[in-house]
C-alpha cells in the first residue's frame, strides 16, 4: 500500500492537471515491475486506505482517479440497458434488422455489447453496470435508468413488468443479496412491481428517473397510465421529421397528427418528453432539414430533449438499396457542417442536446458521416463564426465548485398548446452557467388523469454538479446548496398565483422521500401537495 500512498501524494500536490499527469505519475510506480495500475485498482485502493484510516477523504484524488468523469456530472449516474430482440410495427427504410438486436440497434454499439454479454438479462445488465461505474469510482446511489429497445409500448405487458421488475431488483441488490439468488421469469403480477419499486425508495441505489422508449403512434391516455405505473418519469419519442411528406417516403407508419397528439398527451402526464430526431432522411435536403428544426420549436412539440441522428446508410436496409441505384445521396461533411452550424444556436436555453450523432462503428456504415465527435467540430466551427450555443448541456456547471454568492434566478416562460411552462434554473452570473432547474407546467386544460385534475405539475427537478452521495455535505457543490427545496417554493408560488390549489409531481422511485420532507404525499401515481 506504500506505493499507492506516494501515488495519492503526488496526485494531490500536482497543480496544474493535465489529461496524461496520471500516466506520468503511475509510470513512476509500475505494477509489480510490469505495466500501470489501472482506475479500478486506484479506486479500490483509496477505499482502502479511507477504511484504514491511513489517508483522509480528498476530493481532489478522487475527481482526478476517476475514470471518465463526464459520466456523473450531470448529477447522476446513468444506466443503460437493452430489452430482447422483439419486432417494431414501423417499417422504415433506414432502420437496420440485425436479428440479434431489438429493432434499430445494431449488436457493435457499445450497449448493445453489454446487453449480448448479459444475455439480455435486465437483472445483469443494471447490476454489473452499477458495479462497473463503482469500480472506476463512480458514486451510484442516484440511478438514472434508460431501457431502451425500440418501441416498448409493442412488447407484451407480461415481459415489460417483468423486465422493469427485474432492473429494480438490480438496482437494489446492492446491499441486499438476495436479489442475486432470484432469477425470476416473465411472468410476474403488477403488485410484485410494486414491491421491488418500494424496497428502492429507501435503497443504496436508489431510481431517480426511469427512461422509456417508443413511438407516437403507440402513445394513448391507456398507455400513458401505463408508463406512469411501470415507473417511467421520461419517454424517448422517436419523430424524426415533421415533415409528413418525409415521414410517408421513409415508410415511418405515422404522420405528424400522432407526434402532436402524443406531445399533448405525454406533457398533461408530466412527463419529460426526449425526441429523436433525423437530418438528412430520404426526400429531405439542408434547406428542409433547417425548416424541420424550426418547427421542432412551434407550440405542438418543443421537446425538454434532443437526440439529433443524421441518418446514416447501414447495409441491407431499403436506403441503401436507393443509394446504390443512385436515388439517395448522404450530405457530405461540408453539409452537414453547414446544416448544425446553422440550426444549433436556435435550440432554446430550456432544452437539453443529449446527443449528436449516433455512436454507430464507422464499419457498420455504408456512406455517411462516420465522425462520432461531429458534436465537437460543430461546435467549433459556431465558435469560430461568432454564435453561441445555449442549450442546458452546453452550460452545465459540471464539477466546478459555486457558491450562493455567485447565482442567479432565471425563469422563463412559454407556450405549448396545452400548457403555459416555466423553466426555472440558477445560473452562474459571470458564465451563465446552469447550477439547476425545475421544469414547471401549468395546465390549460384538465389532465385524462382524475389524481392531476386541477394541478399544476412539477415534471422535472435537476441539480447539477458531480454526483455526491444521498446524506453526505458538500458546501461547494450545487447539489448542497439548497437549490431543489428553492425552486420548488418558487414553483409553489408561481402556481399559487395562477390560482391553482394543488401542486403534483412526476416523482421517480427513488426521489418519492425527497418530497415527502417538501410536503408531498403519495397518490396512485404522482405526488401532490396542497398550496
Amino acid at each position: 500500500m506504500q506505493n499507492f500512498k506516494e501515488i495519492f501524494e503526488q496526485i494531490q500536490n500536482t497543480k496544474t492537471w493535465r489529461e496524461n499527469s496520471l500516466q506520468t505519475i503511475l509510470k513512476k510506480y509500475p505494477k509489480e515491475g510490469k505495466g500501470l495500475y489501472r482506475h479500478d485498482e486506484l479506486v479500490e485502493a483509496y477505499k482502502t486506505l479511507l477504511k484504514k484510516k491511513e489517508i483522509e477523504v480528498n476530493k481532489i484524488i478522487e475527481e482526478r482517479i476517476r475514470m471518465k468523469p463526464t459520466r456523473t456530472q450531470s448529477g447522476v449516474a446513468t444506466v443503460t440497458v437493452l430489452m430482447k430482440p422483439f419486432a417494431c410495427p414501423g417499417q422504415c427504410i433506414f432502420c437496420p434488422s440485425d436479428v440479434r438486436m431489438p429493432k434499430s440497434y445494431i449488436a457493435s454499439e457499445p450497449g448493445a455489447q453489454r446487453a449480448l454479454k448479459n444475455e439480455f438479462d435486465p437483472y445483469y445488465q443494471t447490476y454489473n453496470r452499477i458495479k462497473a461505474l463503482q469500480n472506476i469510482g463512480h458514486n451510484t446511489d442516484k440511478i438514472e435508468l434508460i431501457i431502451l429497445g425500440g418501441t416498448c409500448s409493442f412488447y407484451p405487458e407480461q415481459y415489460i413488468i417483468w423486465f422493469v421488475k427485474r432492473c429494480f431488483d438490480g438496482m437494489n441488490s446492492f446491499g441486499n443479496t438476495k436479489y442475486e439468488k432470484d432469477t425470476g421469469t416473465e411472468k410476474i403480477s403488477w403488485e410484485e412491481l410494486y414491491k421491488a419499486q418500494g424496497i428502492n425508495e429507501t435503497t443504496v441505489c436508489r431510481n431517480v428517473g426511469l427512461v422509456l422508449e417508443t413511438r407516437p403512434d403507440y402513445i394513448t391516455e391507456e398507455e400513458v397510465i401505463r408508463l406512469r405505473k411501470l415507473g417511467a418519469t421520461k419517454i424517448q419519442i422517436g419523430i424524426q421529421s415533421l415533415n409528413d411528406n418525409i415521414l410517408e417516403s421513409n415508410r415511418r407508419g405515422h404522420s405528424t397528427k400522432e407526434t402532436k397528439k402524443a406531445f399533448e398527451l405525454l406533457r398533461l402526464a408530466g412527463f419529460k418528453i426526449h425526441a429523436h430526431w433525423m437530418p438528412n432522411l430520404y426526400g429531405s435536403s439542408v434547406k428542409e432539414d433547417i425548416k424541420d428544426y424550426d418547427r421542432l420549436w412551434k407550440k405542438e412539440y418543443i421537446p425538454d430533449e434532443l437526440k439529433i441522428y443524421p441518418t446514416s446508410i447501414i447495409a441491407n436496409t431499403l436506403l441503401e438499396k436507393y443509394y446504390k441505384e443512385g436515388n439517395y445521396k448522404p450530405y457530405t461533411r461540408e453539409e452537414l457542417l453547414k446544416l448544425f452550424v446553422e440550426i444549433l444556436p436556435k435550440t432554446p436555453r430550456y432544452t437539453r442536446l443529449t446527443r449528436i450523432v449516433r455512436d454507430i462503428p464507422s464499419n457498420e456504415i455504408v456512406d455517411g458521416n462516420k465522425s462520432t465527435n461531429f458534436r465537437q467540430i460543430a461546435e467549433e466551427e459556431i465558435e469560430r463564426v461568432g454564435k453561441k450555443i445555449q442549450d442546458i448541456r452546453s452550460r452545465e456547471i459540471k464539477d466546478e465548485d459555486i457558491k450562493w454568492e455567485d447565482l442567479e434566478l432565471e425563469t422563463i416562460k412559454y407556450q405549448t398548446t396545452v400548457s403555459t411552462e416555466y423553466f426555472i434554473s440558477y445560473k452562474t452570473q459571470k458564465t451563465d452557467r446552469i447550477c439547476s432547474f425545475l421544469r414547471l407546467s401549468l395546465p390549460k386544460r384538465d389532465s385524462y388523469i382524475e389524481e392531476i385534475k386541477s394541478s399544476a405539475m412539477i415534471r422535472e427537478v435537476h441539480v447539477y454538479g458531480s454526483l455526491v452521495n444521498i446524506g453526505k455535505d458538500s458546501s461547494g457543490e450545487s447539489q448542497h446548496l439548497g437549490l431543489g427545496k428553492k425552486m420548488i417554493e418558487i414553483a409553489e408560488n408561481i402556481s399559487r398565483k395562477n390560482k391553482f390549489k394543488k401542486l403534483s409531481v412526476i416523482s421517480a422511485i427513488g426521489t418519492k422521500e425527497y418530497y415527502r420532507k417538501r410536503g408531498f404525499d403519495d397518490m396512485e401515481l404522482y405526488m401532490i401537495k396542497d398550496i
